[in-house]
């Protein structure tokens, strides 16, 4: 419990809040701005909210003091009081005033001196609404202060989206949008501000700072695995990879949640070290299975983790494999008559094919077998022909089964 405040010192701790915000703007010091405007990474306590506990007339102490900048100091306090009681609608609210009031001085200001506190205010106004939501949905009320979120960033984007030193600013905003975006599953939404940044001569991507970077092509990687765009996808996610810090094993971890199944789509296999070191283990029997051809254990795998691939948004992916894995039993069952018989190594029966599937527990028949071997042909997996009438998959004798090198089935 705070202890007892009088009036004189509350008022004194909300004065000197005042006075530090409109210093900091005066003599242009981004980043003690910035973390003026850090609503909600502030403790429940603080100076500043035990004050504004203490005096309910806090609006008109802003008003009076600082007329010019009423717009921003008003709701930005309400917006710190709402939030230390955890009234987190009425947090996000005034926040999203206090946002279009700062908005409007920093389109203002003609040089980007602010572009740290801006950065700050399009994270505040994304985790303040995600706090929102969620006591809004716990209320059994409309949960829709993220969406307004998004629509408010899309406003700070077509501010820095312009030529000028403030477009350097646009990729970190553009991040927090897909970051909504993700979230309320609007994921189609980030295609126009993609546009703008990848085809606006405005814009040249490499003079964006290098985490901002990162994070862009973390989201547009993960953007074209929805779309199974593998080769391109495995592009952005891998240049995420190699450009972030190598000290931020979390990040690491997101990154190739996402770009092993890449790989593994594009016939790429990661090592079990990997695994291991990044707490990716869900992936271990699929890459077994892969190696194997055991269309059992590869089933066994996404029925086991089918919930966390499906969040992630990579079971329908993994699901593809299968092709993969018919063509690997294919490949050990050629190389075990090779053995065998040299002489008809290419020429496998589909009635082999069933038994090694019926002993790995998979019932098919023998047509079903045959609609298998011709996508693997078509797929360009296996290098062959049918012998229909005698239900046999002729095999090629030169590479007849053809390695992915990086393409995608």
């Amino acid at each position: 419990m705070a202890a007892y405040l009088s009036m004189g010192e509350a008022q004194r701790r909300i004065g000197d809040y005042l006075s530090r915000v409109t210093n900091a703007i005066s003599c242009s010091d981004a980043a003690a701005l910035a973390s003026l405007l850090s609503v909600s990474s502030a403790p429940a306590s603080t100076p500043l909210s035990d004050a504004l506990a203490a005096i309910p007339d806090f609006p008109r102490l802003a008003g009076d003091r600082y007329p010019d900048l009423a717009d921003l100091l008003v709701p930005l306090l309400r917006a710190i009081h709402f939030h230390s009681i955890q009234r987190f609608a009425d947090a996000y609210s005034s926040f999203e005033k206090a946002s279009n009031a700062f908005l409007q001085e920093f389109r203002n200001w003609e040089t980007p001196w602010a572009m740290e506190a801006m950065h700050t205010v399009a994270l505040e106004i994304r985790l303040i609404a995600e706090k929102a939501d969620r006591e809004l949905a716990t209320n059994g009320k409309n949960p829709d202060k993220l969406q307004a979120a998004g629509s408010f960033l899309m406003k700070v984007f077509g501010t820095l989206a312009v030529k000028g030193p403030k477009r350097i600013g646009a990729l970190y905003v553009t991040c927090q949008l897909f970051k909504i975006y993700f979230r309320l599953g609007t994921v189609n939404l980030c295609r126009s501000v993609i546009r703008s940044i990848e085809t606006a001569r405005n814009f040249d991507f490499e003079d964006f700072p290098v985490k901002d970077k990162v994070t862009y092509m973390y989201y547009t990687g993960r953007l074209e695995v929805f779309n199974e765009n593998f080769l391109v996808a495995d592009q952005k996610l891998t240049y995420a990879l190699m450009h972030c810090n190598p000290q931020s094993e979390s990040n690491l971890r997101r990154i190739l949640k996402f770009l092993i199944p890449v790989k593994l789509s594009i016939g790429v296999l990661p090592k079990r070290t990997l695994l291991e070191r990044y707490s990716l283990l869900e992936y271990a029997d699929v890459v077994t299975a892969l190696k194997r051809g055991d269309l059992r254990l590869l089933r066994q795998a996404l029925d086991r983790h089918e919930d966390q691939f499906l969040k992630s948004g990579v079971y329908l992916v993994l699901e593809k494999l299968e092709l993969q894995v018919y063509q690997r039993l294919v490949k050990k069952i050629h190389i075990i008559q090779r053995q065998k018989e040299p002489a008809k190594a290419h020429q496998i029966k589909l009635d082999v094919v069933v038994k090694a599937l019926k002993w790995l527990e998979i019932d098919m028949d023998v047509d079903e077998v045959e609609c298998i071997m011709a996508c693997l042909i078509y797929k360009n997996l296996i290098k062959g022909y049918f012998a229909h009438k005698s239900k046999v998959l002729v095999l090629s004798k030169q590479d007849p089964f053809p390695k992915l090198n990086g393409k995608p089935v």
